[in-house]
């Protein structure tokens, strides 16, 4: 049965068996014959995280349909299946279960090398590519960055209020603060008996998956691209003000240059913050700029 959601007006939540994974998906279905798009969120984040993209206009110019991918929040958890060939087939299985042959793929951080992933595969599947904030390179502290935000999928909260608090206060979020934003952390929680709240996100899951990026070949994988590709690059700290991007220009940059077609732009705020407010409103501006180019 599909759902409103809330933080991203016209989109609505279902879920359906895809190829025995039980996947949850916004499907944002735009206005009269609006062009389908993919998103595929971060490591540890949720469908909900480009619930700020979806507000801030990408629909109803396009279909947008973003699935919580395996082991998240919403989805079936396994307890195996996390490397990108198996995240691929899912995302495929749930082209083909919806009826779309090509579209244009995007993904987030995680879901960046994703989208990568399946556009160097299924290459007939992809007719653009836009990767937010990934690259095939990152900061060599990345693993001391990401920490604080990943320590939110092992502990426990007396309340969602107190969750939300907690996510709300920290550096990485740089005090940006909206109805989307608490709608993408809000989908991610789940109660235990005690009453108490948590990540229903697994916590094996995201790290089978880490391990899924670190065996990959980028480089060969980027340049098996051969659809266009757009590379939106955040570079304010992740974290508090002296705090590295994770993504710093010069990678990001280095990446752009190793696709065969690619253009690079950088948007405000860091590798979460860009997903919100005035970031989204700069993200959703680019990605409906290059999509829409060449576009009957």
């Amino acid at each position: 049965m599909a759902t409103t959601v809330s933080g991203a007006p016209g989109a609505t939540s279902q879920t359906r068996d895809v190829g025995g994974l039980e996947m949850f998906y916004l499907d944002s279905p735009g206005g009269k014959d609006a062009s389908p798009m993919v998103l595929l969120h971060g490591l540890s984040a949720n469908a909900s995280s480009f619930a700020g993209i979806i507000a801030a206009g990408l629909s109803p110019a396009f279909r947008v349909i973003a699935p919580d991918l395996r082991g998240r929040a919403r989805s079936g958890k396994p307890e195996s299946g996390y490397e990108m060939a198996d995240h691929a087939r899912d995302v495929i299985a749930l082209l083909d279960s919806l009826g779309l042959d090509r579209v244009v793929m995007g993904g987030h951080s995680f879901g960046g090398y994703l989208a990568i992933y399946i556009a160097a595969h299924y290459p007939e599947r992809v007719s653009k590519l836009v990767v937010i904030d990934a690259a095939i390179s990152s900061h060599p502290r990345i693993a001391v960055l990401l920490k604080p935000s990943l320590d939110r999928l092992t502990r426990t909260y007396a309340s969602a209020d107190e969750y939300l608090a907690a996510i709300r206060s920290a550096p990485y979020m740089n005090g940006i603060w909206d109805d989307s934003a608490e709608s993408y952390f809000r989908a991610e929680l789940m109660e235990h008996p005690d009453g108490r709240v948590g990540s229903a996100t697994s916590n094996a899951a995201i790290g089978q998956a880490a391990m899924g990026i670190a065996i990959e070949p980028w480089l060969h994988h980027v340049q098996n691209v051969k659809a266009p590709v757009l590379l939106i690059n955040a570079v304010a700290p992740f974290g508090p003000p002296d705090a590295p991007p994770l993504f710093d220009e010069q990678v990001a940059r280095a990446t752009a240059r190793a696709f065969s077609n690619a253009r690079y732009v950088i948007v405000p705020g860091n590798h979460i913050t860009l997903l919100f407010g005035a970031g989204a409103s700069a993200v959703r501006r680019e990605i409906q700029q290059f999509a829409g180019e060449g576009a009957a």
